[in-house]
């Protein structure tokens, strides 16, 4: 059902296509992860749980945590649905903002918990008093920073109010994906090393470009990690995705150098834009919204036709649509089709 509902959130991109829709990464794997995923393939008969081992004690040690207080998964997404499977309930509800990433309200749909929705600030932050007030009985508070949809950061204090104030038995799970295409924020790690009840997760699908290729992070206390992780029964990773990982972070180039092409070429379409007169969300990621005055949805499928893919819309925004940053060729026939689009 999840999967199924994934699936209809996007058009099937074609030859030729600019895919621009799924916050993708353009510039795909670095050559090391590249490198060491060939490397690996012959051996790929091994569950090699010692490759794991290392990861894990690669990413503990840059970021200065324990690593039993660290769980590798196929991407960020297993430990958000197992979190909410594991402190969600229909007694417990899940707090998202409004808009942000679906898939907890899904899994919390599936289990018949109570989603709450708070919208966002005028600033498009986490309103996180608002998000205490309106959930005493939360299970789980999810907060996507930088978020997604909109790209845009919740200050540090603000997630701190959030863990100080949450209901006794509760998570605030804190989903960094996208947070490598910002200098500006500060991750909620601090938190968890001061053993709140806090989950980060971090995924290797987006600045690292391996969202085809699945692998993450969960990283909290160990004892609400096994509450978590263990749902999921036997957690063996794939070996290409495991060695493409610790390649990726022993690479010390990757994320400042992305980091800069995302943030150029983000600009560059935020001045296009502004030219041009079009309404649009300032962003810290590699996705952004744009306002089209209509039905978010005409202008997805119009823009299709011309072969440029982009985002959906959500519920609560239903004339804005997400724009994934591509390389900058992209961003150029983007504009080309979006222009001739918006003036049919």
């Amino acid at each position: 059902m999840l999967a199924q509902s994934a699936r209809q959130l996007r058009h099937e991109p074609t030859p030729g296509a600019v895919v621009i829709d799924a916050n993708e990464n353009p510039l795909g794997p670095c050559k090391t992860a590249c490198d060491a995923m060939a490397a690996i393939v012959p051996d790929g008969n091994r569950y090699a749980s010692y490759l794991t081992d290392d990861l894990i004690k690669t990413f503990a040690q840059g970021e200065g945590v324990d690593p039993d207080w660290v769980r590798v998964t196929a991407g960020s997404t297993p430990a958000l649905s197992l979190g909410v499977l594991a402190f969600a309930s229909p007694e417990k509800s899940y707090v998202t903002a409004d808009p942000s990433f679906e898939l907890g309200m899904m899994m919390a749909d599936h289990i018949k918990a109570r989603t709450v929705k708070v919208p966002l600030t005028k600033t498009y932050a986490h309103d996180v008093r608002a998000m205490l007030s309106a959930a005493p009985d939360a299970g789980v508070f999810y907060v996507c920073n930088p978020n997604n949809p909109t790209g845009t950061l919740t200050p540090h204090s603000d997630i701190e109010y959030l863990v100080a104030n949450k209901p006794k038995g509760s998570i605030v799970m804190v989903d960094e994906a996208y947070i490598h295409f910002t200098e500006k924020m500060q991750t909620a790690l601090d938190l968890v090393k001061a053993n709140n009840d806090v989950v980060v997760l971090r995924t290797f699908s987006k600045i690292y470009s391996m969202a085809g290729i699945r692998c993450g992070v969960a990283v909290a206390h160990p004892d609400l990690l096994n509450k978590i992780i263990e749902r999921g029964g036997w957690n063996f990773m794939p070996v290409t995705a495991v060695v493409a990982a610790s390649a990726s972070l022993k690479d010390p180039q990757v994320v400042p150098e992305r980091r800069r092409i995302n943030a150029s070429v983000r600009q560059q379409t935020f001045e296009w834009l502004q030219r041009n007169g079009y309404t649009y969300i300032p962003s810290e990621s590699n996705c952004f919204m744009i306002d089209v005055k209509r039905p978010g949805k005409e202008v997805r499928d119009a823009m299709a036709k011309e072969n440029v893919l982009i985002g959906r819309t959500w519920p609560v925004m239903p004339t804005w649509v997400r724009i994934t940053v591509g390389t900058q060729e992209e961003m150029g026939k983007f504009q080309m089709a979006f222009q001739k689009v918006m003036k049919s």
